[in-house]
């Protein structure tokens, strides 16, 4: 047989192929990847009647090689739906290129950057665009806004049977939101607030004993990530966590949290490949560590029996017998693991920015501390959260610091349903498109914030604004593109308690000690610490040098 007459078969099946991907997205990689590779011997034995080596090569590379030709072909083409839409030319052929950005750590970066040239919408996928036009987060988050989608799907544990509140969407995400709301309650909160207060002394405690060393140097990103994680450990699990007094990660959890929030942030670029990983011995060790983790504290939870302070478990569990039908082991064990992977990440990730921010600007560093000092002039009231709305300056220097540092820099995609369209920002999306708004982008655009969104002026928040550019004569301040807690009903369900903590805290801190860059530490532990923050969905950053003196 001449092996031209396996050319036309294997380019028609080629085609045949793209045709039914672009109708059928896989919802895994193993069975595509058994049929590309079933397909090719098929088509030979089928023409020429033989399984010769030269044969099924000649068909393999022709089928492989129009199948990409076609797929990237069409994506680039006049032709695709989001063809109107400008972006990087790989961006538009492969969620491949995806993954290496997001690999990279530099996604929130690169995102403004082609913002920057060209425009307020831009094509990030095949199937994918960024808007940080102010109409879109209303249109997008807003009331009769879009769902999370298949992005979300790697953040959920396969292997049991609920996802975590992150998951959800529709009435599955409403009637979950409506119990962590009472969790997070006014009358919650104060409750919460004694049992920050014992892990905060016990972080005044350890940071007493580093002060009397004589170097006094430390790293406060790891001192206030321990402080973060007992807490929500507390919060959600009624304690068991000790990092604070263990001065470390004694049994290495904190460690397997990171290297799962990176890895899953990465791999929800191509969701369609986890399936396959966890069928792969070994390589879903982190998933199992955390299924470990979260049920042998959820075990100890329910053996300790109701605590005197109601703690989130309290509220997730239902234990005062609100619900017609109480949540299941399974939902409150998902979601407690949820709480404690992002209500650590985040508050330690917005105290640390806020941190480097203080220290490259002395003069509002000095401010900020007199403001607490004369807000709280008897150190012993520092826990009372009641005198919060007197402190003006150290708000607004977090508000600004979660402006130019939000703790998700790029955020997660809400997905246009199968048969619909939308017109966001006035660009037409078609179906199936994933939606993202940066937090990181949109918080540093000039037609939000202005003048200077680059730089660190927290008094922007205190000086009159206005919401857009329609009034010259003023600056420019939009709440409503204000991410860092994202935005409306399915914004973060702890930001009240969040900003309790933050603000808690940081009074406490600033209080106390005298804090200043560590002569020992490089330019990106200590000046230049802005540029080692990597954007793994939650922020990774170096470690953060200081030298600490206690104030009295």
């Amino acid at each position: 047989m001449a092996p031209t007459e396996l050319l036309v078969p294997a380019v028609l099946l080629g085609l045949a192929n793209h045709v039914y991907f672009k109708r059928y997205e896989p919802t895994n990689a193993h069975t595509p990847l058994f049929f590309l590779i079933a397909q090719p011997l098929g088509l030979t034995y089928l023409v020429s009647g033989s399984l010769s080596v030269s044969n099924i090569l000649l068909a393999t590379a022709t089928f492989i090689g129009t199948l990409s030709t076609s797929i990237v072909a069409y994506r680039l083409s006049p032709w695709h739906p989001l063809a109107h839409i400008p972006g990087p030319m790989l961006a538009k052929v492969s969620k491949w290129w995806g993954v290496k950005l997001a690999i990279s750590g530099n996604r929130a970066r690169f995102m403004k950057e082609q913002h920057d040239r060209y425009g307020d919408v831009i094509r990030m996928g095949p199937n994918e665009v960024s808007i940080v036009h102010a109409d879109a987060v209303r249109s997008i988050l807003g009331t009769g806004g879009l769902q999370k989608g298949s992005y979300y799907e790697p953040f959920s544990d396969a292997t049991l049977p609920s996802k975590s509140i992150v998951n959800l969407k529709g009435d599955m995400h409403d009637n979950r939101r409506r119990i962590w709301n009472r969790g997070m309650s006014s009358e919650s909160l104060r409750g919460y607030e004694g049992i920050l207060a014992i892990r905060l002394e016990q972080l005044l405690d350890r940071l007493d004993e580093i002060a009397k060393t004589p170097k006094a140097e430390l790293d406060i990103s790891e001192w206030i990530s321990y402080l973060t994680f007992d807490f929500m450990g507390d919060m959600a699990f009624g304690g068991g966590f000790n990092m604070l007094l263990d001065g470390g990660d004694k049994d290495g959890m904190w460690g397997v949290i990171k290297l799962g929030v990176k890895a899953t942030s990465i791999l929800a670029h191509v969701n369609w490949i986890v399936p396959t990983f966890n069928m792969i011995p070994g390589l879903n060790e982190i998933t199992d560590r955390l299924r470990r983790f979260g049920s042998e504290n959820a075990g100890r939870r329910i053996k300790s029996g109701p605590k005197e302070t109601r703690d989130l478990w309290y509220h997730l569990m239902d234990e005062d017998s609100h619900e017609k039908v109480k949540p299941t082991l399974p939902e409150v064990l998902v979601d407690g693991v949820f709480a404690i992977v992002a209500g650590s990440d985040t508050s330690s990730g917005a105290l640390n920015a806020f941190m480097w921010c203080m220290l490259t600007h002395p003069d509002i560093y000095a401010r900020v501390q007199a403001e607490v000092d004369s807000v709280y002039p008897d150190p012993q009231t520092l826990f009372d959260s009641e005198k919060h709305g007197e402190l003006k300056l150290l708000t607004a220097c977090f508000h600004e610091s979660l402006r130019l540092f939000p703790p998700v820099a790029s955020g997660g995609p809400r997905q246009v349903p199968i048969g619909e369209s939308r017109i966001v920002a006035g660009q037409y999306i078609p179906e199936h498109t994933q939606i993202f708004l940066p937090p990181y982008a949109i918080q540093r655009s000039p037609k939000h914030y202005f003048p200077a969104p680059d730089t660190f002026d927290p008094e922007r928040w205190l000086r009159a604004s206005s919401e857009t550019d329609a009034d010259n004569s003023k600056e420019i301040l939009n709440h409503n593109t204000f991410l860092a807690f994202s935005y409306g009903a399915a914004n973060c369900a702890a930001k009240h308690l969040a900003w309790r903590e933050i603000i808690m805290v940081a009074s406490a801190l600033f209080r106390r000690y005298n804090f200043e860059f560590a002569k020992s530490g490089t330019p990106l532990q200590t000046t230049r610490w802005d540029e080692s923050l990597g954007d793994y969905y939650v922020t990774e950053a170096e470690k953060l040098l200081v030298h600490i003196t206690r104030r009295d």
